[in-house]
């Protein structure tokens, strides 16, 4: 192997480290984190059903963004859709040996990366044009999302001009870093540097904005049911506490007697 090829290789497995690292982290973070409070954002369902189906129209549809803004929702939804598009397209890169019949269905899909660099410009436009956001935003929230214009620039123009990269050398190289069998991967500086930024992003993703992409499931404004009124809301936190309270008021009144 190259020095190339091994130092991406040896920064492949460091990303991914500490993202899933970094993520199981956080996640246990958002479970434990106590939720005192009955705050969900009406209208809500008054069902855990309702608040379940609530959620997928938010997590697939961004409803309350939606009801908010109409043009920040097309620039979002561009984005995201687009998106998963790309990375599902992607997936024929790391599968090791022939690919299924149903990959041929998805070769469409590359056209996403065109809605995806949109969205992503419509958002950068609206960090830098619009006074209320532009005053809140930090200077990691413009290099986020230069980040992800470059990457998507980068592989739009590996795709549709005439820099191609050799994409049967890009599969034996990612599929191999799956089943460690290691090989050499293209050189081209758009390549390396669409590669590079990828990895970095893969890198601070647990300890970025990024993050609202599982932490919409443990916001309490979305997942909440809409039942203060007939059921009392406890924490697990507090529940625990509670017991151990009535536990000490017992023994303390068995002692009295």
């Amino acid at each position: 192997m190259s020095l190339i090829s091994i130092i991406f290789t040896a920064l492949f497995y460091i990303s991914l480290f500490i993202f899933i690292v970094g993520m199981g982290r956080k996640i246990r973070q958002f479970w434990i984190t106590p939720v005192p409070l009955k705050i969900p954002i009406a209208p809500t369902p008054l069902t855990q059903t309702g608040a379940i189906f609530k959620m997928i129209r938010e997590v697939t549809l961004f409803e309350s963004l939606f009801r908010s803004n109409k043009w920040i929702w097309l620039f979002g939804f561009l984005f995201h859709f687009g998106l998963l598009l790309v990375l599902v397209r992607h997936l024929r890169y790391f599968i090791p040996g022939d690919l299924p019949e149903v990959f041929l269905l998805i070769q469409p899909f590359k056209y996403a990366a065109f809605a995806m660099i949109i969205g992503l410009a419509g958002l950068l436009a609206r960090r830098i044009f619009v006074p209320r956001i532009r005053y809140i935003s930090a200077p990691s929230d413009y290099l986020m999302l230069l980040m992800l214009i470059v990457i998507g620039v980068s592989g739009a123009i590996m795709t549709f001009t005439s820099n191609h990269t050799d994409v049967m050398m890009v599969k034996a190289f990612a599929s191999g870093l799956i089943v460690f069998d290691w090989t050499n991967l293209p050189t081209e500086i758009n390549f390396l540097l669409h590669l590079f930024l990828v990895l970095v992003l893969l890198a601070i993703f647990p300890i970025s904005k990024l993050l609202h992409v599982p932490g919409i499931f443990f916001s309490p404004t979305l997942n909440q049911v809409d039942n203060a009124r007939k059921k009392r809301h406890i924490s697990s936190w507090a529940l625990k506490q509670e017991k151990e309270n009535t536990v000490k008021l017992e023994q303390t009144i068995g002692k009295d007697e």
